[in-house]
């Protein structure tokens, strides 16, 4: 009887276990073409952040610029990250100058997709304007395939998704 109970209660553990982490985020790739101004001075360094409802950061998507220490001259985002201090690596690239452009894919979770969420690109480049909005735009299933115009370092922003 007590071994029918044991093999019982691992049953109805193993099949809880399994149905809770069943559940799978599931997210857009976006592929995102920076353009870059025409501007004099170093590499820009870009935050691209998942915008909440109540105009609040909730994620780092992708960040042009490997060099930490430098993180803090995006002021608004640096007050946010230094909180969660989430590893960044893996969505980093080198900074972008003027003129030039650079291609990153993001990952959007499909549950933040037309709920109204924003995506944000921060720029700043050193011993110049910082430019917390340089572009920002609503996370729509139509903005995920347009082209949106900066107002600071960037010139525009076009996505794709895939």
């Amino acid at each position: 009887m007590i071994y029918k109970i044991k093999i019982l209660l691992i049953t109805v553990i193993t099949s809880f276990l399994i149905h809770s982490y069943s559940v799978i985020e599931t997210k857009t790739n976006i592929k995102c073409m920076i353009q870059m101004t025409n501007y004099d001075g170093f590499g820009a360094y870009i935050i691209i952040s998942l915008i909440n409802p109540e105009g609040e950061y909730e994620d780092t998507l992708y960040i042009q610029g490997k060099d930490k220490e430098w993180y803090n001259e995006l002021s608004y985002w640096w007050r946010f990250y230094r909180k969660k201090r989430n590893n960044v690596d893996g969505i980093t690239g080198e900074t972008i100058s003027g003129g030039e452009r650079s291609v990153s894919l993001i990952k959007i979770p499909n549950e933040k997709i037309d709920k109204g969420y924003s995506i944000r690109f921060e720029s700043s480049v050193e011993d110049q304007k910082y430019h917390r909005k340089d572009v920002q735009f609503d996370l729509t299933s139509e903005n995920l395939n347009s082209k949106i115009e900066g107002t600071g370092y960037i010139r525009y922003v076009r996505t794709i998704s895939n």
